[in-house]
């Protein structure tokens, strides 16, 4: 029987790693995994060793502060994988946490498979040493990345996919979403996305809840959603809602959100709203010292995936840290909600997306690699 250990550190982790655990079934039935899982991983049929959410930090403070509840998981994850010998390990994004465990785990004898790369191509191309000794296969979301890796002398690194672009080639047509809201076709429908994680939300709602007023003063026709996603407590979003914003499930299935236009917190959302044709101001406030730090050691002029995939450029505004006010998202937004010039310039870059990104769905990629390491 083939027995496999795979491992999340994050809700999106936790989202495309029950991608490859359902992939994996369908290719080895048989197959046994056991892992570090979230809810969607336990939901495909991986045994947790341990939950996902106890490796959840977010910030220099919150790491520091986590250090000896990581490092136990780490030992408990290590004796397991000593004791039961897995066939192959698979580690999911989260890399600061998985090539540390990844480095270990080949020592064991137990070859390594990192799904999704460290974005050491923004920052951080010092660890490149250390991810070739964390991994055997690399798989890529971004089709860019091989040939940096390559270039950089990490072996055999592909392009397996990006998992948003297989996920958002379906679900809610504009019209569709429109209806579920009861949201006349005609009315203009605004999606706003504080983020996911519990900082960004303290950080992200209030802005959006005054930027929510200041619309409903200008123009009381725009009707507003909010996605709320896995494991977000929905009274944080209650400044939201109190202005009506109307919630629909992250999860709830065909959920894709097409609408006029968004306001959303840098992250896969972002990459997601671009490939659903919706024109997006990214936005995006953090500790101060973290901010310090991205800005002395990215290399590159943008935050947003989409316009880093699409050239390094602009085509999605991108409001950071003190540029990051109601009166610069108001500026920017306006003319998108409008459906001026700035709105179909930046669904004609999407369209250009989608063509990069292409149709390759990642788990089946990751699944070749396992079925080569075994």
């Amino acid at each position: 029987m083939t027995q496999c250990f795979i491992s999340a550190g994050e809700t999106s982790g936790d989202l495309h790693a029950a991608t490859v655990v359902k992939a994996l079934k369908a290719r080895f039935p048989d197959v046994a995994i056991h892992g570090v899982a979230g809810p969607q991983m336990i939901a495909q049929g991986c045994k947790p060793l341990r939950h996902m959410s106890e490796l959840n930090v977010m910030g220099l403070g919150d790491v520091l502060r986590s250090l000896s509840r990581i490092k136990a998981i780490e030992t408990s994850v290590l004796d397991w994988c000593r004791e039961q010998k897995p066939d192959v390990a698979i580690l999911v994004d989260f890399s600061s946490f998985h090539m540390r465990l990844g480095r270990k785990l080949r020592a064991l004898g137990i070859p390594v498979v990192h799904f999704i790369a460290p974005k050491l191509w923004a920052w951080g191309g010092w660890r490149v040493r250390k991810l070739k000794k964390s991994q055997d296969r690399l798989a890529c979301i971004l089709p860019f990345e091989p040939e940096w890796f390559e270039t950089h002398g990490v072996g055999d690194v592909r392009y397996v996919g990006n998992p948003s672009a297989v996920g958002c080639a379906g679900g809610w047509s504009m019209a569709e979403l429109k209806a579920k809201l009861e949201v006349g076709e005609g009315q203009p429908l605004l999606a706003l996305l504080p983020g996911s994680r519990p900082q960004e939300l303290r950080i992200h709602v209030p802005i959006l809840a005054e930027l929510l007023q200041r619309i409903r003063n200008e123009t009381p026709h725009v009707t507003c959603v909010v996605p709320v996603a896995p494991g977000v407590d929905r009274e944080v979003l209650e400044p939201l809602l109190q202005l009506g914003a109307k919630q629909v499930d992250r999860t709830a299935e065909g959920y894709a959100m097409r609408a006029d236009a968004a306001v959303a917190v840098s992250g896969t959302a972002t990459l997601e709203l671009g490939l659903w044709n919706t024109p997006t101001v990214l936005v995006y406030r953090g500790s101060p010292i973290m901010v310090f730090l991205a800005r002395k050691l990215v290399s590159l002029r943008c935050a947003g995936l989409a316009n880093i995939i699409l050239g390094d450029r602009f085509v999605m505004p991108e409001l950071i840290q003190e540029h990051c006010t109601v009166d610069n998202i108001m500026a920017e937004l306006m003319p998108l909600l409008r459906d001026e010039p700035a709105a179909q310039k930046q669904r004609e870059a999407f369209s250009e997306l989608r063509r990069i990104l292409g149709d390759k769905h990642a788990a089946s990629g990751v699944v070749e690699m396992v079925e080569e390491l075994l």
